[in-house]
Order: structure tokens, then sequence, then C-alpha cells
């Protein structure tokens, strides 16, 4: 766990801030307390690692809202909801849209730290994943575009001699090219391609 990973709270009441406060700092962990969605998008740093503890409903915009907004520009941090006992259908849609949690208010203490520790387990994980799509990225785009597609026939199982008739060159070229492929992309075998090449799809997509 970093030093700067962070729990951010979202809740329109001051009482369920300090609550959530006193509580995450007891274990350790930084915390940041916001009074709406609009304070949270204004303010909170996107760049550090953590969850966020949303209310579900609050004057402005909800925590619904808040978490749409955060997904159209991409942020993925884990979402903890708190909702009323009257909210589970829309908890049930949080939690389609990728929310790692919901608790019912009022809510034990040992449940918000273990959805806490889940949350930012899974923020660890989602930000290594990240990581290793833009090395891959990066890798792949100092590919020249004969080398992608020598890298692409590799991929699909052509071998050197079918691959050299695709492309319309000699197979002692698709060797250089192939060999040039797995030293640039720091591919050990085909399989490593493999699996870079489904973590551009997903970087992509």
């Amino acid at each position: 766990m970093s030093d700067s990973t962070t729990v951010f709270v979202v809740d329109d009441e001051a009482s369920v801030r300090s609550a959530v406060e006193r509580l995450v700092t007891s274990i350790g962990l930084r915390c940041e307390t916001f009074g709406s969605a609009e304070d949270y998008l204004r303010n909170a740093r996107q760049d550090v690692p953590g969850c966020l503890v949303l209310d579900m409903r609050m004057p402005g915009s909800s925590g619904l809202d808040l978490q749409q907004k955060l997904a159209t520009t991409g942020s993925h941090r884990p979402i903890i909801f708190l909702t009323g006992h009257g909210d589970i259908p829309l908890s049930v849609k949080a939690m389609r849209a990728g929310a790692v949690e919901f608790l019912t208010k009022p809510f034990r203490p040992d449940d918000l730290l273990q959805a806490i520790h889940q949350a930012i387990d899974h923020d660890g994980v989602e930000r290594a994943r990240h990581s290793e799509q833009m090395r891959v990225m990066q890798r792949y785009q100092t590919l020249t575009p004969r080398e992608r597609q020598v890298m692409a026939s590799v991929v699909a199982g052509l071998p050197n001699k079918e691959t050299a008739q695709k492309l319309d060159i000699s197979a002692r070229t698709v060797k250089a090219h192939r060999a040039e492929v797995m030293r640039k992309m720091q591919a050990d075998s085909v399989a490593d391609l493999v699996r870079m090449t489904a973590r551009l799809t997903v970087a992509e997509s």
C-alpha cells in the first residue's frame, strides 16, 4: 500500500464525514472529505491510489451522478456507496456500473473498514494492470509498420514462410523482423506476444 493511499469521502452530512474520517485515520490511512459531488470534482486529486466512499443521495448531483461523471472522465477509482434502506434498487444499479460495495446507513464500522480494504486492494490491482498496458503500448509504438504486420502474423500463428508470402517479402526478412519484434516488445515467447496483444486491445478500446 502506498503512503499516499487516500480514502475520499463525499457526503453532505458533516457528522457522517467526521465519523468516517475518524475511522479511516484510526487505521493509519489518509482521508479527504467533501460535502458535495461538485466539491469532489473540483478539488480531489485523481492521481493518488485509494477509494471513494460516496453517499447515494445528496443535494445537487447524487452519488450515481458522480459515478457516471467519473466514468466519462476515465476515472476508475473504486467506489463504496453509503445508502438508505430505501435505496437498494439504486444500489444494485451502482454495483452494475462498477461500485465495489454498498452499505446501508447506519453502517457497522468493521463493515466499512472491510469494504475499504477490499476497494484499495482492487485499486492496486487495476493500477498495476493499467501501468502494464501503458508499458506494452509504449513498446508497441517503437515498432515500424512492417514490424507490426509481422507481429500480427506471429500472434495469428502464421509460419514465417506464409507471412513472407502474405507480405511479399523474403522469409529471411520475416525472420529478422520477428526477432526485432521480440526484442522491442521484450517478449520471451509467442505466448508473451499474445498476452501483450490482448493488453493492447483493452488499452485501445
